[in-house]
């Protein structure tokens, strides 16, 4: 048997990345179970499917594992017109009585509750959905979700509904989208594990890479990465740099 690799022994414990040599992280491509979550990270997606929020509560488990705290989810009007309210019985059983909801009638209300949520450490995670490019998100209110965010250890997920790539601080940030479930292995006509596609196209301690994610019973699963085929990690470097 060969000696673990030390990214194995990463993944094998589920230390964050963040506990490996700075070298080891800016090599090591993302994976779930590696590297932890970022303090504030955004999804891109569309608003015709609800692909955005269900990769995020994905992730959420993934990464609060046992935590029985509730969680806060923020919409503003708009994000509710195209993707609806949640619907608690078709929550993940482990979130359906933990659910704090807000319905902001504007973008700004949205990342006032937002900011107020990241301040309260009796929260699990905080979740918000918000509707195409409003000029009140901007890289300066960005900036402060995310120092909120690292002064007070809460997680922010941030869903972009229908919005085009903007400057922002997010530490990870994602285009997502609906992708084909798996058969399932005892009954092929049965609904497949819900699956997602993932282009994790900046952040700062990995290099860029698309997966395709799929939720296993609680468990978040992901396919095998292309990152390795189309990311130069000197470039990465450079361009990661830019803190953009």
């Amino acid at each position: 048997m060969t000696d673990p690799t030390p990214l194995a022994a990463f993944a094998r414990r589920r230390l964050p990345v963040s506990a490996a040599p700075l070298g080891l992280r800016q090599s090591v491509g993302w994976r779930p179970g590696v590297g932890g979550a970022a303090v504030h990270s955004e999804l891109f997606a569309s608003g015709h499917d609800a692909s955005g929020a269900g990769l995020t509560l994905a992730m959420a488990l993934d990464q609060s594992r046992g935590d029985e705290r509730p969680f806060l989810w923020v919409q503003d009007k708009a994000a509710l017109r195209r993707s609806g309210r949640p619907y608690r019985p078709g929550l993940p059983s482990a979130l359906r009585a933990r659910l704090i909801h807000v319905a902001a009638d504007r973008p700004e209300d949205a990342l006032f509750a937002l900011e107020e949520g990241l301040r309260c450490r009796d929260l699990a995670f905080v979740l918000g959905e918000l509707a195409g490019n409003p000029r009140a998100l901007g890289l300066t209110a960005s900036r402060r979700l995310s120092l909120v965010a690292e002064k007070h250890g809460v997680l922010l997920w941030l869903v972009r509904l229908d919005a085009k790539r903007d400057l922002s601080s997010a530490r990870m940030r994602w285009q997502v989208s609906a992708a084909p479930s798996a058969p399932p292995r005892w009954n092929p006509a049965a609904p497949g594990a819900p699956t997602w596609r993932g282009e994790l196209f900046r952040a700062w301690a990995h290099p860029p890479g698309e997966w395709v994610l799929s939720d296993d019973n609680g468990t978040l699963c992901a396919g095998a990465s292309t990152s390795s085929a189309r990311a130069d990690l000197g470039a990465w470097g450079t361009h990661n740099a830019r803190s953009v």
